[in-house]
């Protein structure tokens, strides 16, 4: 069985580090009696474009479930627009096409940041760049504020930014609001996300201000330390009317690179009437398009700027071929991870006779008031279809270190990490009872660098309060990684000394397949063992 503790990274051991601060004997016990090492988790040992890029949950799991890197959607795009593919590309061209021939507006909907997890501001200015270029006069931008993969309170400078590139370009924002409470839904955990930009981006019905500026100003001003991840959604106003909602004839591309979070303002655009998550109200007629494929095997959207990943050969399909039957579970917010990312963004089972994947339902509060999430009712569900005898291989993922590690506040992640190792102790006790092997890792690093720091690897402090400055993203740290197999021999196998300075997520397929009893594919990353 491998656990995902989701976020939690091996850090510096500081004060930011809720990982090292939390109370974790569990994990602490298994680390002890290996065999154990760290892993890369973040830039090119995930196919980001860089080291210097953070990874997340989305190639996190894909490395994971496929045992391979591959290029990332950050990488991809670009690369697309470096060498230009993307604008001689079918799908840009159309877009081009129906905003010249019916003198219509073009409109850009996305996460504004250079995080490079789901976007990055960039590629937005190369698009408003080009579609200036090619005559486009009406450009719109509804504008998604971060503060997760970004430091929190970052979102005027973005702004600022994109103001001064449509200033260039021509063009005005027209719509916004936090990626939290505004579009970018996930897994269906709250439609209502969804429904709140719909409302703003293509109605224009939100609360009305004469520039984004004035939105977010304004916001913080009525809710001091309101985080930019939850800023109300807003509309743009002159003259008494909103200034760009979308209008039948339109085109509109969602500019953000990865899936999860696209998905469902995607399906409130392509879906026809019978679609009901929530009244769209009058769903304008527009030629709609995702900076990439969303979902490949529901070809979600139907049209794209640069083509995806294209994942093959993951370990749940070596599985599946070989007849093993297999176990995913984990709640709302990363149940997408452990199935859809873990099987190379594949939508539905590989082979439901030999799978069974199960879902539980995320609370609807803020992380930080609730953050032991699921992680009782998970181990609950997870204990007893392992003790069913049905599944030969099983793997779960606790998202409390990730998803309260986003809040920045670090007391709230140390009860995360706390909370997930109560449960880590259940499941350890009851794999060892079934003559199980675990294995525990994490995906990338978040709870465990819970405050900005200097150059210098300081923590950097507010310099009027003098409180640490909170860290809402994710880390470059790497994860842990442990085999317990207490009924087995660790003298049948030991780490590989040759592979680890450069192991990474990628190489933990290969280590599941030996453990199962199988070679690995021969293009697949190297198990993590060796066996004398």
């Amino acid at each position: 069985m491998v656990v995902v503790l989701d976020g939690v990274g091996s850090g510096a051991r500081d004060e930011s580090d809720a990982v090292h601060l939390a109370r974790t004997p569990t994990l602490d016990r298994l680390i002890s009696r290996g065999p154990t090492c760290t892993l890369r988790a973040h830039g090119t040992a995930v196919g980001m474009p860089s080291d210097a890029d953070m990874g997340n949950s989305e190639v996190g799991h894909n490395a994971l479930g496929a045992g391979r890197v591959y290029d990332q959607g950050a990488k991809l795009v670009s690369r697309s627009i470096r060498e230009r593919t993307l604008f001689s590309g079918a799908t840009w061209n159309q877009v081009i096409a129906q905003v010249l021939d019916r003198s219509s507006a073009l409109h850009f909907i996305g996460l504004l940041s250079d995080g490079n997890v789901h976007s990055h501001i960039d590629h937005l200015f190369a698009l408003l760049r080009e579609a200036s270029r090619r005559g486009v006069s009406r450009l719109f931008v509804h504008v998604l504020t971060d503060g997760r993969d970004v430091p929190d309170g970052s979102a005027l400078l973005y702004v600022d930014r994109l103001e001064a590139e449509l200033r260039e370009t021509g063009g005005k924002i027209a719509s916004g609001g936090g990626r939290m409470l505004v579009t970018m839904d996930r897994y269906g955990a709250d439609w209502n996300i969804v429904r709140r930009g719909f409302e703003a981006h293509v109605h224009g019905n939100a609360r009305r201000f004469p520039s984004a500026r004035a939105a977010i100003e304004t916001f913080r001003e009525e809710t001091p330390g309101i985080s930019d991840q939850f800023l109300p959604p807003f509309v743009i106003e002159e003259n008494g009317q909103p200034v760009g909602p979308v209008h039948d004839g339109d085109a509109v591309i969602f500019f953000n690179f990865r899936g999860d979070r696209a998905i469902e303002i995607s399906q409130a655009f392509e879906q026809g009437p019978d679609w009901g998550k929530f009244d769209r109200g009058r769903k304008p007629d527009v030629l709609y398009a995702g900076m990439m494929e969303y979902d490949g095997d529901f070809k979600i959207p139907r049209r794209f700027l640069v083509p995806p990943p294209a994942i093959e050969r993951t370990m749940g399909e070596y599985l599946a071929e070989n007849g093993v039957t297999q176990l995913a579970i984990s709640e709302t917010q990363k149940y997408g991870h452990v199935t859809y990312f873990w099987n190379g963004n594949r939508g539905g089972m590989i082979n439901p006779a030999l799978e069974t994947y199960v879902e539980i339902p995320s609370d609807l509060v803020p992380f930080e008031e609730r953050p032991w999430m699921k992680a009782a009712e998970i181990t609950d569900k997870l204990i007893a279809e392992l003790r069913t005898g049905r599944h030969k291989f099983a793997r779960v993922n606790f998202a409390n270190g990730d998803m309260v590690g986003h809040t920045g506040n670090r007391d709230a992640a140390i009860i995360a990490v706390e909370c997930v190792d109560l449960a880590l102790a259940r499941l350890s006790r009851e794999v060892t009872r079934l003559g199980g092997i675990l294995i525990v890792t994490a995906d990338h690093g978040n709870a465990d660098e819970m405050y900005e720091h200097d150059k210098d690897g300081k923590v950097l402090r507010d310099k009027k309060s003098g409180q640490p400055v909170p860290k809402t993203s994710h880390t470059l740290n790497p994860v842990p990684f442990v085999i317990s197999d207490p009924l087995g021999s660790h003298a049948e196998y030991r780490l590989d000394e040759a592979v680890l300075p450069q192991a990474g997520l990628a190489h933990v397929a290969a280590t599941c397949l030996n453990l199962l009893g199988f070679e690995r594919p021969e293009d697949e990353e190297s198990s993590l063992l060796t066996f004398p």
